[in-house]
């Protein structure tokens, strides 16, 4: 069994057990933030379960800075979203956001890159 993350409720994780490992049934996106901030990411990179829960996140800026997240680990202030990720399609529905399926194997890429450096 694996520990998901479910929600937050007033600052308290709640968790629930899975039968799903993780890496099965995952989704994942990458997502183009456009705007002029250096504070904040340019593209969004996540693995996403089943109820559309983050698992794994990569956050890179337009300087060439990243972050990612995990439930295991994190760096440069990048945190797993508390709430599930809306469809590609709500998101499209902000036009700062330029949101795409992604496949396993680049995020797996993306992943790797940002924790080897």
């Amino acid at each position: 069994m694996w520990r998901v993350r479910a929600g937050n409720l007033g600052g308290d994780w709640i968790w629930r057990m899975a039968n799903v490992p993780i890496g099965v049934n995952m989704n994942y996106i990458c997502v183009k933030w456009k705007h002029s901030r250096s504070d904040d990411p340019v593209w969004l990179y996540s693995e996403i379960d089943a109820n559309r829960c983050e698992t794994r996140k990569v956050e890179i800026y337009a300087d060439g800075r990243y972050g990612f997240a995990s439930a295991k680990e994190s760096s440069a202030g990048t945190r797993l979203g508390e709430a599930p990720i809306p469809s590609l399609t709500e998101i499209a529905y902000d036009h700062q956001f330029e949101p795409a399926e992604f496949t396993k194997e680049k995020f797996e890429v993306v992943w790797q890159r940002c924790r080897s450096e």
